[in-house]
């Protein structure tokens, strides 16, 4: 299934999606993140990810000043503002980046937006209208994402849903009418089915194996699959040895028609889909493709 060709309004950027995956890379500025709680404990070490990360082929990249992590209160607005304006401010003015902010609080939103991020991606699945307005009001894109449950709350009941894959794009689609009453418009809208968030293994996986359907809906399609639950439950593997099963739903997702891939490990998601796209005919060789002598052994 080939990706729908769509805009994206982003402040002052049309993006034009559909033509190949665009890989979105995290950069946490939260000390509790579920895979790198604690690595990049401050700016420098953040902004030397976010390097690394738009080396290794990000499009967009993606900062969070609060973990999605269950069983913690959430931060509070001053502190998250904190943490992730000093690093927006850097990424998408020095180092030109586009840069989503990863928030469901509209005065965070708001700030991120002024500091110069493009794309608001709000876990809450628009708990708060308020958000939306933000978004109107500054032409920022919108990821409108599934969830049952409140932030930070973890939720898994395995009766929760008759049919998940119908009950997700029906969520969806009110949050999108919402959006649309709030003043946001169509083409500012991304549509995420939020794989693990208010679902067990079992429920993510019958909704990514149906995730075609969310074309339905009309938007660009984000998926955030790296290191998920669903994946360790699969594999049996903690967070950062998931890479492999990872690369198996990314692979899955593009089949899909999927738009924009969440990753933490860019480099060999990017490494993935470049070889992928070459062996499946959609990228033609240069004759002149060599080994570089560099890099042909191993020492």
């Amino acid at each position: 299934m080939n990706a729908p060709l769509l805009s994206l309004q982003a402040v002052d950027l049309t993006l034009e999606l559909g033509a190949r995956p665009w890989l979105m890379g995290i950069v946490n500025a939260s000390p509790d993140s579920f895979s790198d709680g604690g690595l990049y404990a401050d700016l420098d070490a953040q902004l030397d990810l976010a390097r690394g990360l738009l080396a290794a082929g990000a499009d967009i990249l993606d900062v969070g000043g609060e973990s999605a992590s269950t069983g913690r209160p959430p931060v509070d607005v001053p502190a998250e503002i904190e943490r992730v304006v000093p690093l927006v401010r850097v990424l998408a003015g020095e180092l030109g980046a586009l840069v989503s902010v990863d928030t469901y609080k509209p005065a965070v939103a708001r700030a991120a937006i002024a500091a110069g991020a493009r794309i608001v991606n709000d876990v809450s699945g628009l708990r708060d209208p308020a958000l939306a307005t933000v978004c109107a009001e500054t032409g920022a894109g919108l990821v409108l994402m599934h969830t049952a449950a409140a932030p930070r709350e973890r939720r898994q009941d395995p009766d929760l849903y008759e049919d998940v894959v119908a009950e997700v794009l029906a969520f969806l689609q009110h949050r999108i009418e919402l959006s649309l009453a709030h003043g946001v418009a169509r083409e500012q809208l991304i549509v995420d089915p939020g794989p693990d968030f208010a679902k067990t293994p079992a429920q993510t996986i019958r909704l990514l194996a149906s995730a075609g359907r969310l074309h339905e809906l009309g938007r660009p399609v984000l998926m955030a699959i790296s290191r998920k639950d669903f994946v360790g439950a699969l594999t049996r593997r903690p967070p950062r040895e998931r890479l492999a099963g990872t690369l198996a739903a990314l692979g899955h997702g593009v089949e899909q028609g999927a738009h924009i891939f969440r990753v933490h490990d860019v480099a060999a998601a990017a490494d993935y889909l470049a070889v992928r796209a070459a062996l499946g005919g959609e990228s033609e060789p240069d004759e002149a493709l060599r080994l570089t002598e560099e890099i042909r052994y191993s020492r």
